[in-house]
């Protein structure tokens, strides 16, 4: 589970539900058909926008940027060199049995032990990580896009309440209240784009970069296992893909 997203989540809700209950009334905050305007348009003009199975996968991929615990580039490079040891002394097939912590990395060395040449097991990964990028990049659009309907939806619904409160305008105490409802639609976009939906995609465009990273350095060690490489060079070459401050010290300019 990512610790941060969820921390960041919780603890913004949380500061502005304690701004609110030490400010008066929580009751006052709350109102149906501002809530009404806001989340149930957002959600129907964002699908107008996708495909329907695009629109309803976004709750699967938005499940990531919590719960996704990608493989340690670290622990893909050591599983990388042992394999490759393995295969320098008893061949491709010596694999059949190593374990490997990494989906992805398991069914390309599938492909490596099935004897596919290197063209295709290039082909094959690089179209998996390609497809998997993809579907990141609609998530990222659908909740880009919630981020800039939501603001406007309570834009809508102010502006409807605007008009419902100056056609009561012969009542004066009931400007106040009225002004107070017709404002809460604001808020509610403002807060469903600004600490939800908006983190989220950012979260998810953090999630693909990863996810490009350590699929690309799994085709590299794959490829060099293939190609029969020395572990040593493999490791060497794998090394790039890590952080400066991760390399070992003497990879350090």
């Amino acid at each position: 589970m990512d610790l941060a997203t969820l921390i960041g989540l919780i603890g913004a809700f949380g500061i502005v539900l304690a701004s609110i209950m030490l400010g008066g009334s929580a009751g006052t905050f709350v109102n149906m058909p501002s809530l009404l305007v806001v989340l149930g348009g957002t959600v129907l003009v964002t699908m107008m926008k996708f495909s329907l199975g695009k629109f309803l996968g976004a709750a699967s991929i938005a499940v990531k940027a919590f719960l996704h615990k990608p493989t340690e580039p670290e622990e893909l490079i050591a599983t990388a060199v042992e394999l490759a040891k393995t295969a320098r002394q008893g061949g491709l097939l010596a694999l059949e049995d190593a374990e490997v912590p990494d989906e992805f990395m398991k069914s390309g060395l599938g492909l490596l032990i099935d004897g596919h040449p290197a063209e295709i097991v290039r082909s094959m990964l690089t179209k998996d990580l390609n497809m998997t990028l993809a579907r990141h990049s609609d998530g990222q659009d659908i909740f880009k896009a919630i981020g800039d309907v939501g603001p406007a939806m309570g834009m809508i619904g102010t502006l409807i309440g605007l008009v419902q409160m100056l056609a009561n305008m012969d009542d004066p105490k009931q400007i106040g209240p009225a002004m107070a409802v017709a404002l809460l639609t604001t808020l509610y976009g403002a807060i469903l784009a600004n600490m939800f939906a908006l983190p989220i995609a950012d979260k998810l465009s953090v999630r693909s970069r990863e996810e490009n990273t350590r699929k690309s350095l799994i085709i590299d060690a794959l490829l060099g296992i293939q190609g029969g490489q020395n572990p040593r060079v493999i490791e060497n070459m794998l090394q790039t893909y890590l952080p400066r401050s991760k390399r070992p010290v003497d990879d350090v300019d």
